[in-house]
């Protein structure tokens, strides 16, 4: 059950993460240069963010 829910938040981390980015972009009015260098780096925070607390919520086995 673990792995369901880490694959829906990877899911979920994607299209968040790209859904700021987007964000970003348009505020900006231009699309970075790097775009995969931010994006990864989004995704990368939300990821720690999100993974560590479905470590914290779930049962201890």
């Amino acid at each position: 059950m673990e792995m369901l829910y880490y694959t829906i938040a990877a899911v979920l981390l994607y299209l968040v993460s790209d859904w700021i980015l987007n964000r970003i972009e348009i505020r900006r009015g231009e699309r970075f240069e790097h775009r995969s260098l931010i994006f990864f780096a989004i995704i990368l925070v939300l990821a720690v963010v999100v993974f560590n607390l479905i470590q914290r919520l779930l049962p201890v086995q």
